[in-house]
């Protein structure tokens, strides 16, 4: 069936048809094999979300890409360019990206084009992609997070959305910032917001408190104008806003604001444009929680690594990956975000887990289905600091399912384990679904 204007019957034309949507039937899910021990390429993995099982791997030609985030080639209404069509996989460590064909079967995901490190060098002198959008223009725009050395950087690459060939760099001369991680961006506001990590060449090798007085992890938020394709204005979040990562605007196109967490200081910003400038004030904060056997100082921060927000812009959730709880806020007031549902889930606080099974690790990639209704949760961050902080990481995915007034409960017949698993054990790392989810779509 097709809508009106001739769109497949996978894009919307607002947040509010897109809520309408049928339940999604499959899921594709980003896994690697970095960090394990297990000598083979990551994978694209296909899960049945009835079932909660993997149907299908789409094995990556090389080993140690490992695979982060990812996203497709359109989304709904922001791009008038091709199908949703293709995802477009980055390997975050080895600087390739992939371009995966899931339109000829979309339950059997084929490698369709590998853009190499040296040609992203050539011609962006970018390295370690992260981010995907779809953007206006037939372009697919890539968060670059390292200079050719593994320095910082705070650039863009380009791809066709068409046929796939890199372009070169998104923004247009001018200043730019010192270093990368993700980005949003409105149409009708013409502004696209980006956020900070730090250097690859830091963080890497694992995490070390070092690194961070000496100032090679972030703390700003930068806010581009989307035509001119040129930084306009930033602002430092200071000692509270160290590593801000994930940022979400609303899903309502005329919204002037979003979040962003700021994982090290484990705190929630939220970014608005009360009178002509952006601000960003803090509306939510976790605790330090002190532990024996803890080597950091000021006790074990939450460590916000995800966040989302629901599709009707009513609820706000995020992830505390060392703390092991998965929280969800109604957002009616965004200025003051209220509490209405936690799960335990892992975590080094030795909380018993809500997930009804002994879980390792802690809640980290979130998604949620277009209805708001369920949410899937993986807990793999990064491959060396999964084995710095969770020794021995048993990777898994799981299911909440959301309440349209508040409220979350484990899904208790939806539970993938990725680590026993006859080619060896896998992490599992950002979930898309199928038909669009709440951090696929955007709309103009």
């Amino acid at each position: 069936m097709q809508h009106q204007d001739d769109r497949p019957a996978s894009f919307h034309s607002s947040p509010r048809e897109a809520m309408q949507s049928p339940p999604e039937e499959f899921l594709y899910l980003a896994c690697l094999h970095e960090g394990t021990g297990v000598n083979k390429p990551d994978f694209l993995a296909v899960i049945d979300a009835e079932e909660g099982r993997i149907v299908h791997e789409t094995p990556m030609p090389n080993v140690g890409d490992e695979l982060h985030h990812f996203g497709w080639n359109r989304c709904s209404s922001a791009c008038h360019g091709p199908d949703r069509s293709h995802l477009i996989v980055p390997g975050f460590r080895s600087s390739r990206i992939h371009v995966v064909n899931v339109a000829e079967d979309p339950r059997r995901p084929r490698i369709e084009k590998v853009i190499e490190p040296h040609e992203l060098i050539e011609k962006t002198g970018y390295t370690r992609p992260h981010t995907v959008h779809c953007m206006p223009g037939d372009n697919v725009v890539v968060s670059m997070l390292g200079d050719r050395e593994g320095a910082g950087s705070g650039g863009f690459a380009v791809l066709d959305a068409r046929t796939f060939e890199l372009k070169g760099r998104w923004e247009n001369g001018g200043g730019l910032p010192s270093f990368n991680y993700d980005f949003w961006y409105q149409p009708r506001m013409n502004v696209l917001i980006s956020s900070e990590f730090g250097e690859p060449n830091a963080y890497e090798e694992g995490f070390d408190i070092n690194d961070v007085m000496a100032g090679r992890y972030g703390q700003r938020l930068h806010f581009w104008d989307l035509a001119e394709r040129r930084l306009e204005q930033t602002i430092d979040l200071g000692e509270q806003g160290l590593i801000p990562l994930e940022v979400r605007w609303l899903h309502d196109p005329e919204a002037e604001g979003g979040f962003v967490g700021a994982a090290l200081a484990s705190n929630m910003f939220r970014w608005h444009r009360p009178n002509g400038s952006w601000q960003a004030e803090q509306v939510i904060s976790v605790e330090n929680v002190e532990l024996d056997g803890w080597p950091l100082p000021g006790g074990v921060p939450g460590l916000i690594t995800d966040l989302l927000v629901s599709m009707d812009d009513r609820f706000l959730y995020f992830s505390n990956w060392l703390h092991g709880d998965l929280r969800q806020y109604d957002i009616s007031d965004p200025a003051n975000p209220r509490l209405t549902g936690q799960l335990w889930l892992g975590g080094l606080l030795g909380r018993p887990s809500d997930a009804g099974r002994d879980v390792n690790g802690g809640p980290q990639m979130i998604q949620l289905s277009l209805d708001g209704r369920r949410l899937y949760v993986t807990n793999s961050l990064y491959s060396t600091w999964d084995n710095q902080f969770y020794p021995g990481l048993r990777s898994w995915l799981l299911r909440v399912n959301c309440s349209p007034e508040g409220g979350m409960e484990i899904d208790p017949g939806f539970f993938v384990d990725f680590h026993d698993r006859p080619d060896g054990p896998a992490r599992a790392h950002e979930v898309r679904l199928q038909g669009g989810d709440c951090t696929t779509e955007i709309f103009q």
